[in-house]
This record gives C-alpha cells, structure tokens and sequence, in this order.
C-alpha cells in the first residue's frame, strides 16, 4: 500500500467528518495525535510489505477489531463512571455476552 502519513491523516479527517473524534480536554493537539497516529500505520503497513494480500487483509482486519473492542470497552468505563446508562442496543449486547458466558 502506497500512501504517505500525510495523505492518511486528510483521511482520517474526512472519516471524522462522519463520526467526529470527542477528544475533549485531552493535554495534546488533535492534529499531533492524528500525525502519530498516520505515522504508526504507515510504518505498520510497510512491514507488512512482503505479506501476501491475504495475510495483509487478516492483519488489518484483526488490528481493527482490537481497536473497536478497545473503544467499546473504554467507552463502556467511561459512561459507568460517570453513572451515564448504557443505551438500549449496548446493553443487549452486553446481555447476549453474558447469556453466552453462563452458557459456555
């Protein structure tokens, strides 16, 4: 994949357009923490250089579904420390995970 740190942040900017980023009283600049952020994932697809498309697409896939797993989490601690209520559809989700467990 052939794209610079730079071209990937204008990206991420546009994707935030959509879905903007609450990066609320955070002690860094928005555009600093898109720039590492541009610069660690450019540097990560170049070290997949060599891996095969499929390989490439696994990796990327599982390093996405990390991040969406990390974000609901940090979300989910967020809003219970601050005793927000969870919405209907997140607290179905929960409920099916722990039926699943109990079941297990």
């Amino acid at each position: 994949m052939s794209i610079t740190p730079q071209e990937l942040e204008l990206l991420m900017q546009e994707v935030e357009k959509e879905d903007p980023i609450d990066f609320a009283d955070l002690p860094f600049e928005e555009h600093d923490l898109r720039g590492l952020i541009s610069n660690h994932l450019c540097e990560m697809a170049e070290a997949m250089e060599n891996f095969s498309d499929e390989d490439k697409h696994l990796t990327l896939l599982a390093v996405a579904a990390k991040l969406v797993l990390e974000n609901m989490v940090l979300n989910i601690q967020l809003l219970r420390r601050h005793g927000v209520p969870l919405s209907e559809t997140t607290e179905a989700l929960l409920q099916r995970l722990r039926k699943r467990g109990e079941e297990d």
